[in-house]
């Protein structure tokens, strides 16, 4: 079921995506990074991470990798993987098709491209087309970069392990538009520790078939439904909200309205969520810095207390100072009724 045809029939549609314009952009972008058999992008990785290797002629290998299906492209991408591995020579391989199994179903992924080195080692190359100001972009957009590439390094892993003399690459080349213009820079990012969180989520996943198992007898999510059977059905399955859902799921509109209707705290941040231990809506937290609800002795109940008795003590303050400013005003004002006139 796609999501956002579901939540349309929720009544909650995502009102966001990338304008006409911005793909047609980084389509243009990525077209001209891979023009001419890939040379521009093979001159920046070998300026970045080529090492003793020579550097990349006009014998580079660019295999087709055409297939019926994505099992099917799956299948001749780790095979072309294999291919060029063996060959011991550069090779590019241009939107491969890749496989990682996601609690228990198997998950397609299409990274830019995948350079093969001579010595055998594997490369993620990411396209981008926002820009590399004075050599450094928006750290949210490279961070987003880089936990993509992480996941491709992750489904790599699984061809390397079964192709002899391959190693995946742990720092993964991200290309830019340099400054202002249309011209390719690029800039190497390590994903280590992307790829060990992502693979520790990885394994934290609830198989789908588990999933479906729980679900009441009956249950569909059918989009001709009834929207409250509709919405039943969906919270049958716990949502994990948090803001950063808003940038990548259909629902996370939907989830949020409930999330705000329940008062849960994860709708203000997962970092905030984890600052505030058992703590988990909001009523409970307000309740808690009041002194009305929660352990003093709680490391977490004390601090919101703390604060909230400094923001008290702050807002005393500030309404004696407010209270002085008049008074000294309105003496003003007595002593000199036009000077106070002029001033208001």
């Amino acid at each position: 079921m796609d999501k956002g045809v579901l939540a349309t029939a929720l009544g909650s549609p995502a009102p966001f995506g990338q304008s006409q314009f911005a793909f047609m952009r980084g389509n243009a972008f990525e077209a001209k990074v891979k023009a001419d058999g890939g040379a521009e992008l093979l001159r920046l990785l070998y300026e970045r991470l080529g090492g003793d290797a020579p550097a990349p002629a006009g014998d580079v290998a660019t295999p087709d990798l055409s297939a019926a299906g994505p099992e099917g492209r799956a299948a001749r991408t780790a095979l072309a993987l294999r291919e060029a591995t063996a060959a011991g020579g550069w090779a590019l391989l241009d939107h491969p098709m890749l496989a990682l199994e996601v609690a228990g179903s198997p998950a397609y992924l299409e990274p830019d491209a995948v350079v093969v080195h001579p010595d055998g080692r594997w490369t993620v190359v990411e396209i981008k087309s926002f820009p590399m100001i004075d050599a450094s972009a928006d750290a949210s957009k490279v961070g987003a970069a880089a936990r993509q590439a992480a996941v491709y390094v992750l489904a790599l892993e699984r061809v390397a392990a079964v192709t002899e003399g391959a190693e995946v690459g742990h720092r993964v080349l991200l290309v830019c538009p340099k400054d202002f213009s249309n011209l390719p820079t690029a800039s190497v990012v390590d994903v280590r520790k992307q790829r060990a969180v992502t693979r520790r989520q990885l394994t934290r996943l609830t198989r789908v078939e588990d999933i479906a198992a729980a679900l009441p007898e009956g249950t569909t999510f059918d989009p001709a439904c009834p929207p409250e059977e509709l919405d039943a059905a969906v919270a049958a399955v716990p949502p994990a909200y948090a803001p950063e859902c808003l940038a990548a799921c259909e629902l996370a509109f939907h989830c949020r309205a409930k999330s705000r209707a329940e008062g849960a705290v994860e709708a203000l941040g997962r970092g905030v969520r984890g600052e505030l231990g058992g703590l988990t809506t909001v009523a409970g937290v307000l309740a808690a810095a009041a002194g009305k609800e929660g352990d003093p002795a709680d490391p977490t109940v004390a601090a919101l207390r703390r604060a909230a008795a400094l923001r008290a003590e702050a807002l005393e303050s500030a309404a004696v100072l407010r209270a002085g400013a008049r008074e000294a005003v309105s003496v003003a004002g007595a002593g000199d009724p036009e000077g106070a006139a002029a001033c208001r």
